[in-house]
């Protein structure tokens, strides 16, 4: 008896849908989910390919959108490339998605609008402050630039 490829079940492709249909997911993500539903790694990885195949799935418009999204919430690039890379995004196919941003200003804002207009008083507050940035995914030259900017040093 010949060996008959088996086409994916439909409760799997129906499954990456619904998914898809919440938000954008990047493969590798769609591809943990999908694992821990308990469908076979082939299953998978042929409704994956007809997914990216229909344009239903595409890591470029995940990344675009997860930047503009966590940009917005005043993250810095930094933590989104660490992200992006925990979602199996490499940091060349982010690069493209992460120019065209101000980050010093991106920096400013989101120190302003955690601790709002007045100044650090003193080395601990500033320090604090300077870690929150950094924990946010701000470069430290981009940190420095927003106290320099204000003239607070």
């Amino acid at each position: 008896m010949p060996a008959v490829e088996k086409a994916p079940s439909l409760s799997c492709r129906n499954a990456a849908l619904g998914l898809l249909a919440r938000r954008e997911h990047s493969t590798q993500e769609l591809q943990r989910k999908l694992d821990a539903r308990g469908y076979g790694n082939d299953e998978v990885e042929t409704v994956l390919a007809d997914l990216h195949r229909e344009h239903l799935l595409s890591d470029e418009r995940f990344t675009e959108e997860y930047v503009r999204f966590r940009v917005n919430k005043g993250f810095g690039p930094v933590r989104l490339k660490q992200e992006l890379a925990e979602r199996g995004i490499s940091a060349a196919q982010a690069a493209p998605y992460l120019e065209g941003y101000d980050w010093f200003d991106l920096a400013a804002e989101a120190r302003l609008k955690r601790f709002g207009h007045l100044e650090p008083d003193d080395f601990k507050h500033r320090a604090k402050q300077m870690r929150f940035l950094q924990y946010r995914g701000f470069t430290a030259e981009q940190i420095r630039n927003v106290f320099k900017q204000n003239d607070w040093e």
